[in-house]
């Protein structure tokens, strides 16, 4: 399992959590997480991938 927060596309950080989790699975959460107005970049919200 993994922590992280919700990254700016493109960037290393969300490219990591794609390799952990999935570039499918990970881009579900992210559209998710737009429709709900979760916080993005360091201060914003975490998720759990497990």
């Amino acid at each position: 399992s993994m922590i992280t927060n919700f990254h700016s596309p493109k960037s290393t950080l969300m490219m990591m959590a794609a390799a952990f989790a999935g570039y499918d699975f990970l881009m579900e959460a992210y559209k998710v997480a737009v429709k709900e107005e979760y916080k993005f970049h360091t201060y914003g919200d975490a998720m759990l991938i497990i």
